[in-house]
């Protein structure tokens, strides 16, 4: 119940306190003299709401600040809500607890996000909020009858509202909230829920088809494995036979290179020996010829050298003489007689021994000199002969050094040495260039170790004696295909079995999930029952406070209309599918709402109004404001609502209602059992308000 209301700066209101009692109390005066902002003022101070467009359009022209607050009672204690709002708008809110005359702060400003919240605390307080307070205690102008007009689906929800239909949807979505979070714990454990059970139990069906129709590929992969495996023994037994084959086949064709490559080496070799005994065939030819001439050509040149030295001996006496001469010619020449006389002793001389005469002694030179041209002639021709021998001689030791080089010392061995040479030829010519089976055997007379090669080769080709190469690698080609083909099988064999284990895992899984998922369901089953039969707006719950409150304020309505004196004797709200009807009564007979006069319909709507105000009246804060509820009605019915809210005052003395009438016809309550009435007038200095 309010006790004070105070409004500063307030709209109209410059400095504004009213003090209210229980029972009724009436604002009268002209339009626009701050009757109604009354309303704002207390819904404002309350919750901070208001009918204005702005919080700024609260403040009084001229003021930079307003404020509202009022006080009120309710669970026996005195509450005190203020707000306040400045120029920017901003609003500042406190609520506080007024205990043995001391202040005593619950709450202040809207800082939700420190979780404080004025508005809050205060719904808490009164267990509604602005939208319940409108419905349940503020009836506005102009809007008494919109109850009777309103389409029947907003009257039901009016009637959700009144009796806290909304607290059920709250619960229902707490219980959905609960609902989800029970899924969604349910999900993270074996990810899924109750909803997959149809997806599950179809993926089970799905997971048996598939097992069906696999099963009998994996039954012939097994038989075709079967007989591959078998196909596989014969061949790899059969390749095991023929491998060692092959390998002597390999071994064959090494044994051949090696032989070839041996062959080949010889070959070389031989033609290397004769080249070399060619070489010494060249060398020694014709030495021996040389060799056999050197005692000869020695005893020449000694006799040479012997005549040699008698014709120098011969030279030199013949010089000898060759100067004696001269030396007597010169003395011939001076003993020559002159006059018949010796030029020496001047004595007659007939004639000179011939070693004086002149002719003689050059007779004796020219004798002399023939013989040295002689003895120089035999000369040069001994010489020549000797530089000849001297030559033969350096070519016998020369033919005597290459044949001991070659350690060649009889002509018989280098006929021998021919010899060897064409036996050489002869035996590397008839090796053939390309060497086949036959060509290898003519290699192999080469030598002895060619010869033992060969009859290795021999011996290894006859333990390989019917062997195909080219059949043995189609064997190996099949073992390989089979091998890859059995693979294959295997892979298949092996992808189908893991298939099929992997989808009766799956199963498995599944089924345990189902197992759990079952008493989910059931669970959730429940929660959905709940839900559909006591948290449902058109659940059995509400249903049921839907008819106790439909009969209850049909019939404290029906109250009302008869108090208020008109034909209608009794209402009757009906709830439908989805909407509630409202039928009217005159005794038994059913009357048109639309056929009633304009203040038949507002008394029907008061009572109405009136029923649900009953219907509410166990509210916190218990009281009831109407704005203009006599417009429409008679002289008679408006005294007529005096009586029916005096009486309403004191129908429930345990917990009185409060009724706060807002009028413009003050005279109706003129003689009336109404506590207060208060006028309010329109000033220079703001709303002025005096209590009559």
């Amino acid at each position: 119940m309010i006790k004070t209301v105070e409004l500063v700066n307030f709209i109209s209101h410059s400095e504004t306190k009213l003090d209210l009692d229980e029972g009724v109390t009436v604002f009268v005066g002209s339009n626009g003299a701050g009757k109604s902002s009354i309303i704002d003022g207390i819904t404002f101070a309350l919750f901070g709401e208001h009918t204005r467009k702005s919080n700024k359009s609260l403040i009084r022209r001229g003021s930079s600040q307003a404020y509202a607050k009022i006080r009120f009672s309710a669970k026996n204690k005195i509450f005190e809500a203020t707000r306040k709002i400045d120029a920017k708008g901003t609003v500042s809110a406190l609520f506080t607890e007024i205990k043995e005359g001391q202040e005593i702060s619950l709450a202040y400003g809207e800082r939700k996000q420190f979780g404080e919240s004025t508005t809050h605390e205060i719904e808490s307080t009164l267990g509604l909020d602005f939208s319940k307070l409108k419905i349940a205690s503020i009836v506005q102008q102009g809007e008494l009858s919109n109850i009777i007009k309103a389409k029947p689906k907003e009257f039901k929800e009016l009637i959700n509202a009144i009796i806290g239909i909304d607290k059920l949807d709250l619960a229902s979505e707490n219980l959905k909230v609960v609902q989800k979070s029970f899924r969604e714990t349910i999900y993270k454990k074996f990810g899924y829920d109750d909803t997959h059970i149809p997806i599950l139990e179809k993926e089970i069906i799905q997971k048996d088809i598939e097992i069906k129709e696999v099963e009998p590929q994996k039954q012939d992969l097994l038989l075709k494995k079967e007989s591959k495996l078998k196909e596989l023994d014969d061949l790899q037994n059969k390749f095991n036979s023929d491998s060692t084959k092959e390998i002597i086949l390999k071994q064959i064709e090494e044994r051949k290179t090696e032989l070839i490559r041996y062959v080949k080496d010889a070959i070389l070799s031989i033609q290397k020996s004769i080249t070399e005994k060619e070489r010494k065939i060249r060398d020694c030819q014709g030495c021996f010829e040389f060799v056999v001439k050197k005692e000869e050509l020695d005893l020449k040149l000694v006799n040479i050298k012997s005549e040699l030295e008698d014709i120098r001996k011969k030279s030199s006496e013949l010089e000898t003489k060759k100067a004696i001469l001269t030396e007597h010619e010169e003395l011939a020449k001076r003993l020559q007689p002159q006059d018949g006389k010796c030029p020496v002793c001047d004595s007659q001389v007939s004639a000179l021994k011939p070693i004086f005469q002149i002719g003689h002694i050059k007779a004796e030179q020219e004798n002399i000199r023939n013989i040295i041209l002689s003895l120089e002639s035999k000369t040069r021709q001994l010489v020549l002969d000797e530089r000849e021998i001297l030559e033969q001689s350096k070519k016998s030791a020369v033919a005597r050094a290459t044949l001991d080089a070659h350690s060649i010392q009889k002509p018989e061995q280098l006929s021998q040495l021919i010899q060897e040479v064409e036996t050489e030829k002869v035996k590397i010519q008839n090796i053939p260039i390309v060497m086949t089976n036959s060509g290898l055997l003519q290699a192999s007379e080469i030598d002895s170790h060619a010869k033992t090669l060969y009859l290795n080769i021999d011996r290894l080709q006859k333990e390989i004696s019917g062997f195909d190469q080219n059949e043995f690698l189609k064997l190996k080609i099949n073992l390989d295909s089979t091998k890859k083909e059995l693979s294959r099988i295997d892979q298949e064999y092996g992808a189908i079995t893991q298939k099929i284990l992997h989808s009766q895992n799956r199963v498995n899984e599944i089924k345990s999930i189902l197992n759990e998922l079952a008493y989910v369901k059931d669970y959730i089953a429940e929660l959905d029952e709940i839900q559909n039969n006591i948290y449902s707006r058109d659940g059995p719950v509400a249903t049921s406070l839907r008819t106790w409150a439909l009969s209850t304020i049909s019939t404290k309505a029906s109250e009302y209309l008869e108090i208020l004196n008109t034909k209608i004797h009794r209402i009757t709200l009906t709830e439908k599918t989805r909407d509630i009807s409202i039928t009217c009564y005159s005794k038994n007979n059913i009357v048109d709402i639309e056929s009633l006069s304009g203040g038949e319909q507002v008394s029907v709507a008061l009572s109405l109004r009136l029923g649900m105000a009953h219907l509410l009246g166990s509210s916190n804060l218990n009281f009831v404001i109407l704005d203009e509820p006599t417009t429409h009605l008679d002289s008679d019915r408006r005294k007529s609502l005096v009586g029916v809210l005096s009486q309403l005052t004191d129908m429930s003395t345990t917990n009185p209602t409060q009724f706060i009438i807002i009028t413009h016809d003050a005279e109706i309550f003129e003689d009336s059992a109404v506590e207060k009435i208060y006028r309010f007038e329109s000033g220079e200095n703001g709303t002025q308000v005096n209590l009559l």
